[in-house]
């Protein structure tokens, strides 16, 4: 491009699409972010659902467990009763170590 006697680039015009693009990329953009906002979700709400998929899968699953072996080794209902107790105590602890964590951590403990 020529120089002027400044040393400067001479500025090209507005061009109009340009202009109309910048303007669309910017509600675009804004749109995307009002989205992600509103999906983004309450990080107490991922808290709850951990607490409650502890104090119902633990004792669940420990149970499920505990009969399968009862009904192996014949020993109903002991099995069963001592696994749904270990598997409520897991969820207690898995929730003790969820208290433990921040805000921003994930949750699941190490």
């Amino acid at each position: 491009m020529a120089e002027d006697e400044t040393g400067e680039v001479p500025k090209l015009p507005p061009d109009a699409r340009l202009e109309s693009l910048d303007e669309r990329l910017d509600r675009l953009q804004q749109a995307e972010a009002a989205k992600a906002a509103r999906t983004q979700g309450d990080p107490n709400m991922r808290a709850a659902q951990l607490v409650i998929g502890y104090l119902i899968g633990g004792p669940l699953g420990g149970g499920l467990i505990g009969w399968g072996l009862d009904s192996l080794f014949g020993t109903k209902p002991w099995l069963t009763l001592l696994m749904l107790f270990l598997g409520f105590g897991v969820g207690v602890r898995n929730i003790l170590r969820i208290s433990r964590t921040p805000p921003g951590g994930t949750g699941t403990g190490s």
